[in-house]
């Protein structure tokens, strides 16, 4: 896969390959308040636990480390990255997201190309440049090519999806675009996956809306 230059929080993602302009704050307000953002949720270190954090720490390395692979997730110092960062400097929401994301990649029912889809669209239309960061580099493990990739990121319906990726992304387009999910929509993602597996897949897509919320809310960078 070529070398793609991916979006972070506050930009505007060109529609060829990850291509990011970024926006710059308009007003001395608006980068202070960045500012503030990124020094309260500084990167978290182990030493800096309290009694509520430091078993939650323990937990999302362990967990991290099998079920998230293939991009930067920690540093070396052992500070947490990703939506990770944000979730342990305040245990009392943190906890109780890491335990649904936890049930959520334990023994999924959904192929994991289709989860990818999901994730991605849901990635694109938050332009949350973490969570496509992360999941591009997982879905092109998961055999989702670079011409599929692009134009998920780009926002828009690839023409050579499989039918269960189509249902996938027309399911999390739906879902993120607001209102009702159709009918015929649900119904696709039963027939393809069964009931339970079309409630996994709305469970994922909520999962993915609120870790790119919190990307977003925290500017969290895309590693070097």
């Amino acid at each position: 896969m070529d070398r793609v230059d991916l979006p972070c929080a506050h930009q505007d993602i060109d529609p060829i390959w990850f291509v990011c302009k970024p926006v710059r704050p308009s007003s001395t307000y608006q980068i202070s308040q960045l500012e503030t953002q990124l020094a309260d949720y500084s990167p978290f270190k182990p030493e800096r636990g309290t009694k509520a954090s430091k078993p939650l720490y323990d937990d999302m390395r362990r967990g991290i480390a099998a079920n998230f692979q293939g991009f930067i997730k920690v540093r070396d110092d052992g500070a947490l990255l990703g939506p990770w960062n944000p979730w342990i400097h305040e245990p009392k929401f943190g906890k109780p997201v890491w335990e649904l994301t936890k049930a959520m990649v334990s023994k999924p029912s959904l192929p994991a190309a289709v989860r990818e889809v999901a994730i991605l669209v849901t990635g694109a239309h938050f332009r949350s440049g973490y969570e496509l960061y992360a999941h591009v580099i997982v879905a092109e493990h998961r055999g989702l090519s670079d011409e599929k990739l692009s134009t998920i990121v780009a926002g828009q319906r690839p023409t050579d999806l499989s039918r269960q990726e189509a249902v996938a992304y027309d399911f999390a387009s739906a879902l993120v675009s607001g209102g009702v999910l159709p009918e015929l929509t649900y119904r696709a993602a039963i027939e393809q996956f069964g009931k339970e597996g079309a409630a996994e897949l709305s469970y994922l897509v909520g999962l993915y809306c609120l870790v790119s919320v919190t990307l977003n809310t925290f500017d969290v960078p895309v590693p070097d």
